[in-house]
């Protein structure tokens, strides 16, 4: 089935999910959870369909050595994690579309690896916080088609593309975002050959396909009501977002390196889309992104859909060159 077949009934989804947004409908399932305090309306919040857990987030994950991986096509996407004392590791997007966030521990941090396909968003968080090392799960809510995390500490909800809690004992906690990036398997693995990659979860997953078939040519985003982004810039386009910055990815496709803002973003071919044809590894090239500072360290940042960034950075810059 493809997602388009999805977004038939999405309209209906979106209305009734709406109707029905009332914490009193959620306390039973989240009797721990602090609806009491939140920075969100609760009709942004809508039931994405799985229930909490529904999408089991993984822990502590097994790794195996880049020589060792056969199963992964060359042209998938990996998030991959370089930090300091700790081999390189890839957390390939064939799990994480499954899963969504990976809670594991890189050199001794803490770290949430997540992805939320509907919004291509693909960041790297650190766990510690004032409360403690948190653990993260997949709520089963969506905020602007983003999916709301939630931690099983003190039961609290995230949003995953501003890593900030919305609802509970963290609201307003903000997580601090890692300098990761998303680049395909041949990529990472030609440049760290004595790396890590995390080996295949043990559940009954189609791992490798893609269940979004087709989403990221639809018209209009699943489950999402907000409003379009400006400048003739399509819903799910992708663009590169560096703190409240974003460059379309379609420049940089024309200019493969661009220097502004105090950062250097270079774009190169080789990396296909999760959410294109029915196996991942045989989606459309989208190509790989890097930011660095001027002193050429990594910089956090993000490649999600257009919409998405409009919805959450309304009042950010758009960076369209000329």
């Amino acid at each position: 089935m493809s997602f388009r077949t999805l977004l038939v009934a999405a309209g209906l989804t979106l209305a009734m999910s709406a109707a029905s947004a009332n914490p009193s409908r959620w306390e039973r399932e989240w009797p721990d959870t602090d609806f009491t305090n939140t920075s969100v309306a609760w009709s942004e919040i809508l039931s994405g369909g799985p229930p909490k857990d529904g999408i089991p987030a993984l822990s502590d994950p097994s790794f195996i050595s880049v020589a060792e991986e056969s199963r992964i096509d060359p042209l998938e996407p990996v998030i991959t994690v370089e930090l300091e004392g700790a081999k390189p590791r890839a957390y390939p997007i064939r799990y994480l579309t499954w899963h969504e966030i990976v809670n594991d521990t890189v050199g001794g941090v803490p770290v949430a690896v997540t992805f939320c396909p509907l919004c291509n968003s693909g960041i790297t968080f650190d766990r510690r916080t004032p409360a403690g090392v948190l653990t993260f799960g997949v709520s089963g809510k969506l905020r602007n088609s983003d999916m709301v995390m939630y931690d099983r500490e003190t039961q609290s909800w995230w949003q995953q593309a501003i890593g900030q809690g919305i609802v509970g004992q963290m609201n307003g906690v903000e997580l601090t975002t890692l300098p990761t990036w998303m680049e395909s398997w041949e990529q990472f693995s030609t440049r760290n050959p004595d790396g890590l990659v995390m080996d295949e979860p043990g559940y009954n997953r189609s791992y490798g396909l893609n269940p979004y078939r087709g989403y990221d040519s639809s018209r209009k985003p699943f489950l999402y009501n907000g409003e379009m982004p400006p400048h003739d810039i399509g819903p799910l386009e992708r663009v590169v977002r560096v703190g409240d910055r974003a460059w379309p990815l379609s420049r940089l496709r024309e200019t493969p390196v661009i220097e502004e803002a105090g950062v250097q973003i270079s774009w190169v071919e080789g990396q296909a889309s999760a959410l294109d044809t029915g196996r991942i590894g045989q989606g459309k090239d989208v190509g790989s992104i890097r930011v660095k500072d001027s002193a050429g360290r990594d910089v956090a940042h993000d490649v999600m859909f257009a919409f998405a960034y409009h919805a959450f950075w309304p009042n950010g810059e758009w960076m369209l060159g000329g």
